[in-house]
């Protein structure tokens, strides 16, 4: 399982808030098979392999784009972890744990 972080950041809008360019590539992910969570500085995400995932992410840059921003600086963070099958929620659950 492959679990990564990333965020869109259209550069040069004439607003300060970007909910409507997030909202664009949170719903862009709709579209394809991946599981999802948004959270308020990034959208987590998780794959079987590095395709699915380099697509999702593809998709939701180029929906931003699609709506109007000409610049974009998108960051990504990927946990490729292949000794163990681990989701987001087992890496959360695993922290719980020790607190």
């Amino acid at each position: 399982m492959i679990t990564a972080e990333f965020n869109v950041i259209p550069i040069g809008t004439s607003r300060t808030s970007l909910s409507k360019y997030v909202a664009a590539a949170v719903s862009a992910l709709d579209e394809l098979d991946v599981k999802y969570q948004l959270s308020g500085m990034g959208t987590q995400i998780e794959t079987e392999n590095l395709d699915d995932l380099f697509k999702a992410i593809k998709t939701a840059h180029e929906a931003v784009i699609e709506i109007g921003a000409n610049r974009i600086a998108t960051n990504i963070k990927i946990d490729d972890r292949r000794d163990a099958e681990r989701s987001l929620e087992d890496k959360v659950v695993s922290v719980k744990k020790i607190l």
